[in-house]
């Protein structure tokens, strides 16, 4: 039985008087393309990720082609067919990664996955691909979807193994897991819990998933005129998610934060650049 075949490329305005060649290029690209062209493929398998990024490929939007490339998981280590774990680039600015389980999120990346990853924002592309961070030239980095959920960026070198990156690491790295103005805190016996931001205290009981089981949320002490605010510096908490906030990329710090002054529906304001505080 034929599961691919070529013949299903005629609809797309391709000469059959050329002959086509199918090749694996060094990069570990399978392309398929004329025999007389080199650089224009008529298709890539690196447009198809399965659950490992190699370098030179792409995970993201590509709104030329109109595809979204996500790495899938295996469905156990000795079957490569398609497990439950997704992860996806989001396309909101600024767009990060997410570990989705049977389409549910679980998990979102934070700075040190970007300090490993070139992203691009533009109107044709959301798109993330791995830097090359080494100048070692037998070495090769490679970003990769495990079956049991987590994400691992290796580096190998020859027949080392080094892993750079691995998520999530602990509960802290568990999406929304203190819920709105809270966050998630290592005490000094090593355990996670999660605290109320400065402002704030745990008020009122809300609903998680069913009229039986509530949890305390953190609510605001005091409310006072919209244009007098006390900003309280947090450092090493992820960037919330952008969906539903304004990102303004082109005005510095001060000017942000006077910005956030002037506006009522501004509670708190973050550098775009994540490494920087």
């Amino acid at each position: 039985r034929s599961v691919w075949n070529t013949t299903n490329l005629i609809n797309h305005n391709i000469n059959i008087n050329e002959s086509l060649v199918a090749e694996l290029l060094d990069n570990g690209n399978f392309v398929l393309r004329y025999s007389n062209s080199k650089s224009f493929f008529l298709w890539e398998s690196f447009d198809y990720p399965t659950d490992t990024l190699l370098p030179g490929m792409k995970l993201g939007w590509d709104c030329n082609k109109k595809l979204n490339k996500n790495l899938t998981s295996w469905k156990s280590l000795k079957d490569p067919s398609s497990g439950s774990y997704v992860f996806a680039i989001e396309t909101w600015k600024v767009s990060h990664g997410l570990i989705l389980d049977q389409g549910q999120l679980r998990y979102r990346t934070d700075s040190t996955y970007s300090s490993f990853m070139n992203i691009t924002e533009t109107e044709e592309e959301v798109s993330h691909s791995l830097k090359n961070n080494t100048t070692n030239v037998s070495s090769i980095s490679i970003l990769q979807m495990t079956y049991i959920g987590s994400l691992r960026l290796m580096e190998l070198v020859g027949e080392e193994m080094h892993i750079k990156l691995y998520y999530p690491n602990d509960f802290c790295d568990i999406y929304n897991v203190c819920g709105d103005n809270s966050y998630c805190n290592f005490n000094n016996k090593g355990r996670q819990n999660c605290l109320c931001i400065e402002g704030f205290q745990l008020g009122h009981d809300q609903y998680v998933s069913s009229l039986t089981k509530t949890k305390k949320r953190c609510v605001k002490k005091s409310y006072s005129s919209c244009h007098k605010k006390e900003f309280k510096k947090m450092k090493n908490v992820k960037l919330p998610d952008t969906q539903y906030t304004t990102v303004e990329t082109k005005v510095g710090f001060e000017e942000c934060q006077k910005k956030c002054v002037m506006s009522c529906n501004c509670t708190a304001f973050a550098n775009v650049d994540m490494g920087t505080g």
